[in-house]
């Protein structure tokens, strides 16, 4: 019965507003969204809703006083524009809910019409009058990352909600583009509806237009029916439920996992992490047989194809070495890729790691190409230019990551995490988060990598689990008892904040046996148990750095870093939670400590990692 009412809003969807354009391939790392700074609302708030950060909205808007941002006006604001499972493109921000709230406000207030109150009903489970304080709303913006057929001349653009008394002449005009260009980026979309979404091409925060990547594989841009007024968000979302049912089946039934038994596999801290998370050590025995596969939204390579872009896998082409396999660097199809070459008893790893880099995608998360089964297993990357954590804070060949640079990278790292904990479903943990597995890109902004160790549970469930990832930054609970939730990332990655703070590896080596060594946890512990740590710890701070560091930014992360570090799951913090505080300690210079942080924010439900 609900397959033949959603078949039903399928067709009406069609016969009413007809698709410009089939399903979504892939998304793309960046859209905006034109947001009305509405009377009594700032940038603070503005970044908090959309999961930001006040510097990166500043940035991209030119604006040099986050505090003197007058209402009245559009700002552009940056997320990443996903393919969905759905199959189409969009994101879905989190918005925690707050007293009287109503679907109404959330949309047309919290979020300047650039949802609708109808379609959070639609995606949402709560009733429209019964939304319950301090839950959380999903509130889906769509976007777009350009269409071929139009223009190779823009690939960045402004999800735009209209307003009453524009026009497409005004809105052409205030974009400086032409009316016949918007248009054709939005076929039969009237500008003076007064309400509704356009999609207009944007500057980047340099001010210039980027162009539509030759690389980028969208056979798909924008549903024209999602432009026009909220009645056609609900059909469409009845559209979108239904292409992601049949989508998600067609993925199940398509991905062919091979039976392993269940090892205990992982690595001291001291092993060399490379290029792309080399994850742990060897897998225990894997079937071969995987011939055949197919997986969505993912490329299939041939051997050949990947042979000759390495050059037969030279060794000059060889830009990293883990446990499973090396990395080469190659040129395919004008983009440039990191190829993971594993062996076939890798493919535990291997099916991991397809499985969620095909559903999940995210600016801070390394992108998947595509892969191939011929001989041996092989995943392809996007390529991050400057290498990983590990090697800029311990290597010799690189410059010191100023203090600043470290903030930036452990926010992005974090809202990658979160990502995967919390906009999924059920939700992925990471359980192999380390230095070596967070790449830096050409502009030193963080990305996850290495999802091989990933595994699915649902929401609140610990589960036991084989014993794999990296000594040093395995919690008690999962050391001990196997036991895993998204907590085991969050302390992980409270452990990486150490690591940004001192530069030491997570486990420190007094001597030469092991028998000497501490963990890093447990030396930032004995300083911040002090009534006055500052002394001390200054000591732990990166000799590199110098003097050129805020003590009062370090004691903050220090402090977020224990929190993150608690014996005890359930007090650590959400990594949502962490991506407020880094987020609030990027933006403002106000004194703050991690305890007062949580009563202040009115986050403290979200220790309980909701």
């Amino acid at each position: 019965m609900l397959g033949f009412r959603l078949l039903g809003l399928l067709l009406l969807a069609i016969s009413v507003f007809p698709p410009a354009e089939s399903q979504c391939s892939k998304g793309c790392d960046l859209a905006l969204g034109s947001y009305y700074v509405w009377p009594g609302s700032n940038l603070t708030f503005i970044a908090n809703v959309t999961n930001g950060s006040v510097q990166d909205i500043q940035d991209q808007n030119q604006i040099s006083n986050a505090n003197s941002v007058l209402s009245g006006i559009r700002i552009n604001v940056p997320f990443p524009c996903d393919c969905l499972d759905a199959g189409f493109l969009a994101h879905v921000f989190e918005y925690a809910v707050h007293s009287g709230d109503t679907y109404s406000t959330i949309a047309s207030k919290y979020y300047a019409n650039l949802t609708t109150a109808v379609f959070l009903e639609g995606s949402n489970s709560y009733p429209a009058t019964n939304i319950p304080d301090n839950g959380v709303v999903n509130v889906t913006v769509n976007c777009s990352c350009g269409n071929a057929a139009v223009s190779k001349e823009y690939g960045l653009f402004v999800t735009y909600p209209l307003r009453e008394g524009e026009t497409l002449e005004s809105v052409a005009a205030a974009s400086n583009l032409t009316a016949d260009l918007l248009q054709s980026y939005n076929p039969g979309v009237d500008f003076s509806a007064g309400s509704g979404l356009v999609y207009i091409p944007g500057r980047d925060k340099n001010g210039n237009y980027p162009p539509l990547e030759s690389s980028s594989g969208l056979s798909v841009g924008v549903i024209a029916g999602i432009a026009v007024a909220g009645v056609a968000g609900a059909l469409l979302l009845g559209l979108s439920v239904y292409i992601g049912l049949y989508r998600k089946k067609k993925v199940q039934d398509q991905v062919l996992l091979s039976a392993t038994p269940e090892d205990q596999s992982f690595d001291t801290a001291g092993t060399p992490g490379g290029t792309y998370g080399n994850g742990t050590g060897s897998s225990g025995g894997a079937s071969s047989g995987l011939a055949g596969i197919t997986v969505d939204k993912s490329v299939e390579f041939s051997y050949e194809e990947l042979a000759k872009a390495t050059n037969d896998f030279n060794i000059a082409n060889k830009i990293g070495q883990g446990g499973f396999g090396a990395v080469y660097y190659a040129e395919l199809r004008g983009e440039k890729a990191a190829i993971k070459k594993m062996a076939m008893q890798a493919s535990r790893e291997f099916l991991a790691e397809l499985k969620v880099l095909t559903r999940v995608h995210h600016l801070n998360l390394v992108r998947l190409i595509g892969y191939c089964v011929e001989g041996s297993l092989f995943l392809v990357y996007e390529y991050i230019e400057n290498g990983n954590l590990s090697e800029h804070l311990r290597g010799s060949g690189n410059e010191p990551l100023p203090w600043s640079t470290r903030v930036q990278i452990a926010l992005d790292s974090a809202r990658g995490l979160e990502y995967i904990h919390e906009h999924t479903v059920p939700v992925y943990i990471h359980r192999d988060i380390k230095s070596a597995n967070i790449l830096i890109d050409k502009n030193f902004h963080g990305k996850v990598a290495d999802f091989g160790l990933a595994k699915l549970t649902e929401v609140g469930v610990s589960l036991p689990t084989r014993l794999v990832g990296t000594f040093g930054y395995m919690p008690p609970e999962y050391a001990q008892f196997g036991d895993v939730s998204p907590k085991v990332d969050v302390f992980a990655f409270g452990v990486v904040l150490y690591e940004l703070i001192s530069a030491k590896e997570a486990i420190v080596k007094a001597g030469d046996s092991m028998a000497d060594a501490k963990g890093l946890v447990a030396l930032f512990d004995e300083v911040l148990s002090q009534q006055d740590p500052r002394e001390d710890l200054s000591r732990l701070v990166d000799p590199r750095l110098g003097d050129n560091y805020p003590l009062d930014s370090i004691r903050k992360v220090a402090q977020l870093a224990r929190a993150c570090t608690q014996e005890n799951p359930q007090l650590r913090p959400s990594m949502r939670l962490v991506v407020v505080a880094l987020t609030t300690l990027s933006s403002t210079t106000e004194d703050w400590d991690v305890a007062s942080f949580y009563e202040n924010q009115g986050l403290v439900n979200l220790m309980s990692g909701r």
